[in-house]
C-alpha cells in the first residue's frame, strides 16, 4: 500500500465525487482566502509543534490530543488576552 499525499488526495477526491460533493480551492499564494485555517495552523505550530519532539505516531496522538483539549477548553481565547 502507498500512503503518500498524492495517493491520499486521489482517494479523497474519489470519495468526494462518490458522495456528489464538489471541492472548493483557494488561489495558490493567497492564504487570506482561508484565514481561519491558516491562523489555526500557525497557532498549532507555535504552541505545540515547535516545542515538541515525538518519536512515534502514538506519542504524537497523545501529545496532540492533550494540546487539543487545552486549546478547546482551558486556554483563553485570543480576543480575550
Amino acid at each position: 500500500m502507498c500512503y503518500g499525499p498524492e495517493f491520499i488526495a486521489q482517494s479523497v477526491q474519489a470519495w468526494i465525487a462518490g458522495v456528489g460533493a464538489k471541492t472548493a480551492y483557494i488561489v495558490p499564494g493567497s492564504p487570506w482566502e482561508n484565514g481561519d485555517v491558516e491562523s489555526f495552523n500557525a497557532r498549532l505550530r507555535d504552541e505545540l509543534l515547535n516545542g515538541e519532539i515525538v518519536y512515534t505516531l502514538k506519542e504524537a496522538q497523545i501529545v496532540i490530543e492533550s494540546w487539543r483539549r487545552h486549546y478547546n477548553g482551558l486556554r483563553r481565547h485570543a480576543s480575550l488576552r
